[in-house]
């Protein structure tokens, strides 16, 4: 039975994927092996770690696995011993691997992350959306969204601004929400919002643990279907550590998308690439190096049409 054969080489293949994992690490690659050889979903993860009392959250787990955080608590330090157990792994073993990282931390280069794929995993966009009374996709097609993100002296994500041009598909629509997801260890709560053409901002609403921000943008004016529309917004973020990466996610296809990345004139990377995905959980693909422009220390890339999925630009530090 060819499927049979097919099944068993695939297990056979994530069981030596484990075993390489837990015995060079790194930790968060090792935990991501163990989940992916026992077939579990977070979800079922988390349960399993509630019924011994021990909580952790799926955003957690998945930041953990993904290696945008390493788990350091004294209860996350329980729940790692407690994964141990539930993934059938020898004893210590994600432990030890963690005291490794710890012991070469200067040496780690802090893993980046896509745009919105921890958020959307765990359902906390979703949540604030509807705090704001908002569908996902607004009532709005975007006929083109031209981004430009600053990269600051100490390497951070300085902030962005967008300008996008829309067309409205249902009467009435007379708002945009936008969505903000910052590095790894960013403060939500302390970033700022800037209406800079056409709009004024409204609400806003955050969740500091996944370092999502969602602003509302309000026009002053109610949208016919069919009705175009211009504007353009800021946001200050500058809160986190290292950024290594800027990824822009898309629900729907259409539409052109361009993204700029400019650097501080004394923060310079060594080199810089395009990267996609047809989804937070695929492999990237597509990657393409950029050449950073020597007087304006900026790359860019532009999308004529985008696809569904996460296109962004990376760039590694010296």
């Amino acid at each position: 039975m060819p499927h049979a054969t097919q099944e068993a080489d695939i297990a056979t293949a994530a069981t030596a994927e484990l075993h390489t994992a837990l015995r060079g690490g790194p930790f968060h690659v090792a935990l991501r092996a163990a989940i992916a050889a026992r077939g579990l979903p977070l979800q079922r993860v988390q349960h399993h770690l509630s019924r011994r009392g021990v909580k952790v959250g799926v955003t957690s787990l998945s930041y953990w696995q993904q290696g945008a955080r390493r788990p350091q608590r004294p209860e996350s330090l329980r729940a790692v011993r407690a994964l141990e157990e539930i993934l059938q792994l020898p004893e210590e073993s994600l432990i030890r691997l963690l005291a490794k990282a710890d012991d070469h931390s200067h040496l780690q280069r802090p893993a980046a992350r896509s745009y919105r794929s921890l958020v959307e995993a765990s359902g906390v966009l979703e949540r604030l959306l509807t705090e704001l009374d908002c569908p996902v996709d607004g009532g709005l097609h975007t006929l083109a969204h031209h981004e430009r993100v600053r990269i600051g002296a100490r390497r951070e994500l300085s902030g962005r601004e967008s300008h996008h041009i829309v067309r409205a598909h249902r009467d009435g629509v007379d708002r945009f929400v936008a969505i903000h997801h910052g590095d790894p260890g960013c403060v939500p709560e302390r970033m700022s919002v800037r209406a800079l053409e056409n709009c004024r901002t409204g609400r806003l609403r955050w969740h500091h643990d996944t370092g999502v921000l969602v602003a509302e943008l309000l026009f002053g004016t109610r949208l016919r279907a069919g009705d175009t529309y211009l504007f353009r917004y800021g946001i200050d973020d500058g809160t986190a550590d290292v950024s290594h990466e800027y990824a822009r996610g898309f629900h729907l296809a259409g539409g052109q998308y361009a993204l700029q990345v400019r650097f501080a004139e004394n923060a310079l990377p060594l080199r810089c690439h395009r990267f996609a995905q047809h989804s937070a959980a695929a492999p990237r693909s597509g990657r393409q190096n950029l050449a950073i422009s020597g007087p304006h220390h900026s790359v860019h890339l532009v999308e004529p049409r985008v696809r569904t999925g996460i296109v962004g630009i990376g760039w590694e530090w010296e």
